[in-house]
């Protein structure tokens, strides 16, 4: 299982919340929904108070923009409510405040690991890459489409978000075991 094999490679502390960031290019479409999607998935497993979640994008090209309308109207046709932000640009220092950053797509995954400092011990990758729902491993991008890519991206983050929150359950069970 792509989860639990992610979950055993973590090694933290118990005593600190784990830190979960999702990356994607601009930080108005794809990210903030992951952001709000694993936000109410942690919310509803009792684990708000473990997990801190953010998301940025690896352009700033939209830096300081709020998230796209057809993506706040996609969340909330399904309840969810995303987090009153602006978008921001990745940093170095995020590598040290989240444990697992989580791109997008294979172009922001190259960007990130280009980012990616040689003391950073977290779990970096692809979203997708921890389901083992179907064969896709990236988001699209829905900016230049209409309601039906936006739908489909979300779709596929609450598969990936409930992928992430099953692997973090389980790390949390062997951390656990192990203190």
């Amino acid at each position: 299982m792509k989860a639990l094999d992610a979950a055993r490679g973590e090694e933290r502390s118990t005593n600190r919340r784990i830190g979960v960031l999702f990356v994607c290019a601009g930080n108005i479409c794809r990210s903030p929904l992951a952001e709000g999607v694993f936000s109410a998935l942690a919310a509803k497993a009792g684990l708000r108070d473990r997990i801190v979640v953010d998301s940025a994008g690896t352009h700033g090209s939209q830096v300081r923009r709020s998230p796209d309308p057809r993506v706040l109207c996609a969340a909330r046709r399904r309840g969810y409510v995303l987090p009153s932000r602006v978008a921001r640009q990745i940093v170095t220092a995020d590598f040290a405040r989240y444990d697992w950053i989580l791109a997008m797509d294979q172009h922001n995954l190259a960007m990130l690991e280009t980012l990616r400092p040689t003391t950073f011990r977290g779990h970096l990758g692809l979203l997708l890459a921890l389901s083992d729902e179907s064969n896709v491993l990236e988001v699209p991008d829905p900016y230049y489409g209409g309601t039906r890519e936006f739908e489909n991206v979300l779709a596929l983050v609450e598969q990936g978000a409930a992928a992430l929150l099953e692997a973090i359950r389980l790390h949390l069970a062997i951390e656990a075991k192990t203190t």
